[in-house]
């Protein structure tokens, strides 16, 4: 008798492909981020990428990382992680959140705000730059759970 196939994916693994995946539709020349919130049963309840809100012509709006605050793309963006709250389908309490790229303060704080309890990151560049460091004092505060996803295959 034929058993079930044993080299599936793990979830971690999934959300963390899909989170890949949802990050190229960004239209940002330089960043491309996607942010997937999953529930204890493991159903997705919202996605996200980095980009501006919508109705926004791509074209009317800076691109730019650098100048002044009127001619950068922060001041206009949203992030992947907002984007996957805002796009959520019920409410998001006791959930995980995967990004491909460790979430700022700002998302830190929408994050607690809605009681995600975990959240599971691909890249950690920005780790000592103030808005990581201070997300990560306002995850221990708040008791949010964060690690850096570890590919299980090798």
């Amino acid at each position: 008798m034929l058993g079930p196939r044993t080299n599936y994916i793990s979830w971690d693994e999934c959300f963390m492909k899909m989170a890949h995946v949802i990050a190229e539709r960004s239209k940002d020349p330089s960043t491309q981020n996607g942010a997937v919130i999953a529930d204890e049963s493991n159903i997705v309840l919202g996605m996200g990428y980095n980009g501006f809100p919508r109705g926004i012509d791509n074209d009317k709006f800076p691109w730019d990382r650098e100048g002044n605050f009127l001619d950068i793309k922060y001041t206009y963006v949203c992030h992947a992680e907002e984007n996957a709250i805002y796009n959520a389908s019920k409410e998001l309490k006791g959930c995980k959140l995967y990004c491909t790229l460790f979430p700022c303060n700002e998302c830190a704080k929408a994050i607690i705000q809605k009681g995600i309890v975990e959240v599971i990151y691909d890249s950690d560049k920005y780790h000592d730059e103030g808005l990581a460091v201070a997300a990560r004092k306002l995850f221990d505060a708040a008791g949010v759970k964060y690690r850096q996803y570890t590919c299980e295959k090798a």
